[in-house]
């Protein structure tokens, strides 16, 4: 139940599905950003979730309206195709408020169904009179939510292993770079409905190949030595690639649970390349496996309390991990907790992890430029908290825009603050210039030195480029075309003079469609910008390649094989965690 309709201060979207019991359930219920993207239409629908598929027993409640197993397969089916991202698999509160029995059956049938069918103002879409969801399908998910959620299973070491493969032993694998791809420039591009992505060349914008994945593709990662791509999809596939082959091709996969997002690679000294770490969202928990074969080695749950009220929480997905340059560490989010997992992975036997406090429902972020901090967004929150990963401790937390949602966010010296990192905001059209320079520029450090305007809300992603002038802002969950099809570019020199709003979707020259523009990728040399043009799976996408100098046309990549191309990332920049 997943569709932006409302949208305030510059077409801010509303909240992704809040089956919200009351307006003051609908209030502060605020929308699991990746969650809220698909297919061809300007609608948050982001396909069924991975664990509906699995075998669940229903939990019988004397208390509880009426269901047959038939009704309850169907008011199942339609929960993990709409809620789950944003209430959670047990309905205890994620993103979205909780769904609990206690809740749901003190308001009653008569209530829930008014607030399924009509909505409020508070965000809560109004599912029944949209025609999303039938008359039949309103009472059925009316009943549902009044029963017991049934349990998916839990996902150990034993079924991780029955999924385990290994298509090419470590010691059967070239010694050296055998083929003449310039790998440093090569772009991994993500096909997300396929369940594919796209190799392709960065200087004769060539597709190299296509090379199928897991379902729903969410992010690539680089190992630490360039060699190794590790893709990973909602399913919790994971697909290692090994990119010095003859012809790049898989060496090893693994499913590491039953839903996830985010996978990364050891890079501190000494550790290049030894390790990997996956997060799920359910089981909710995070595992580390040989970097060579994804062996799994270790998994650690992310249950526990929240971090500020204290409060147990059953169901902390794992969001955005990223690697230390520090110390052989991770930094693992976990997301509803706000509890920032610091995993020392230099003894596996004897794991140490330490628990930075934070504000809740972490998501995305990156490194400031240095490479010392994490700019960790809490997007439901509206704040960014700064980690220190030399001395592993929380040093600061900054106030922002509505949502933050900076993808891995952008650095770039400001003409009169210095050093920055940047967030853009799914909430408003604002974008947030945070200080990140504590020695030299004590005064500006985890502040918001500027606010920017772009050209809207539903922003997801911003970057620039050490060599770039330019500072490039998405706005693919714009409901405006003008906007959703373009994208707002600011001279770094000159920020108060505003954007300049290029027409990318115009430009791709592809037919009818969303044709949303999301996520800018720079290539390795920082003279070009990629944009893709992702209209939905029925419908022509592309990817249009701009000159960052002149900010004019340059290219455009077409192919009947780019099927939904989201997220982009060159080979360089992402193993060197250039942003």
């Amino acid at each position: 139940m997943k569709q932006f309709r409302a949208f305030r201060r510059a077409a801010i979207p509303a909240v992704a599905l809040s089956l919200a019991i009351g307006g003051a359930f609908a209030a502060d219920a605020k929308p699991d950003v990746h969650e809220a993207v698909a297919g061809g239409k300007m609608q948050a629908s982001s396909g069924p979730s991975p664990v509906g598929g699995i075998e669940m027993v229903q939990a019988i409640n004397p208390k509880s309206p009426p269901m047959s197993k038939d009704e309850f397969e169907i008011g199942k089916k339609i929960y993990f195709e709409r809620c789950a991202g944003c209430h959670g698999v047990l309905r205890k509160g994620a993103t979205g408020k909780p769904l609990t029995t206690d809740i749901t059956l003190d308001r009653g049938s008569d209530y829930l169904k008014t607030f399924i069918t009509y909505g409020s103002p508070g965000g809560m879409p109004n599912w029944g009179t949209s025609g999303t969801l039938t008359e039949k399908e309103v009472d059925i998910m009316t009943r549902y939510v009044q029963h017991e959620p049934p349990m998916p299973p839990e996902y150990g070491i034993k079924e991780m292993e029955a999924t385990w493969k290994v298509y090419v032993k470590p010691e059967d694998r070239p010694k050296k770079k055998m083929n003449d791809l310039d790998l440093a420039n090569l772009f991994s591009v993500t096909l997300r409905d396929a369940g594919k992505i796209a190799l392709i060349d960065g200087a004769s914008k060539k597709i190299v190949d296509i090379i199928n994945t897991g379902y729903a593709v969410h992010i690539s990662r680089l190992s630490k030595s360039g060699r190794y791509l590790f893709v990973i999809g909602r399913d919790a596939k994971i697909v290692m690639i090994d990119l010095w082959m003859a012809k790049p091709a898989p060496v090893a996969e693994i499913k590491v649970g039953l839903e996830a997002r985010s996978v990364e690679t050891s890079k501190f000294k000494g550790f290049e390349d030894k390790l990997a770490i996956a997060g799920t969202y359910w089981p909710p928990q995070y595992v580390i496996m040989d970097g060579d074969t994804l062996k799994p080695r270790k998994i650690i749950g992310t249950r526990g309390m929240t971090s500020d009220t204290n409060e147990y929480h059953p169901e902390p997905r794992v969001a955005a991990i990223v690697s230390s340059h520090y110390k052989p560490e991770f930094l693992v989010n976990a997301k509803e907790t706000g509890v920032v997992h610091m995993v020392n992975y230099s003894d596996l036997e004897n794991l140490k992890v330490t628990m930075i406090k934070t504000p809740r429902f972490l998501h995305d972020g990156g490194m400031e430029a240095s490479g010392r901090y994490f700019m960790d967004a809490a997007n439901a929150s509206d704040k960014i908290a700064v980690i220190d990963t030399k001395e592993s401790k929380l040093a600061a937390v900054v106030n922002v825009g509505k949502t933050p949602h900076p993808g891995r966010g952008a650095n770039f010296v400001h003409p009169k603050f210095g050093p920055v990192w940047a967030t853009g905001h799914l909430g408003d059209e604002t974008v947030s210039l945070i200080g990140t320079d504590p020695k030299k520029n004590p005064q500006h450090a985890w502040k918001v030195v500027q606010t920017l305007t772009a050209a809207g809300g539903g922003q997801l992603f911003l970057k620039t480029h050490p060599k770039s002038k330019n500072l490039w802002v998405d706005a693919p969950l714009n409901p405006d075309p003008k906007i959703s099809q373009a994208i707002a570019v600011f001279d770094i020199n000159n920020l108060d003079k505003g954007y300049e709003l290029l027409p990318i979707g115009a430009w791709a020259g592809v037919k009818p469609g969303a044709k949303r523009v999301v996520q800018p990728e720079y290539n390795k040399a920082g003279d070009e910008v990629w944009f893709s043009v992702w209209s939905g799976a029925g419908e022509e996408s592309a990817i249009v390649v701009v000159d960052d100098r002149t900010r004019k046309l340059k290219a455009v990549i077409k192919d009947p094989q780019l099927i939904t191309p989201t997220g982009k990332f060159n080979v360089y920049n992402t193993q060197n965690d250039v942003y």
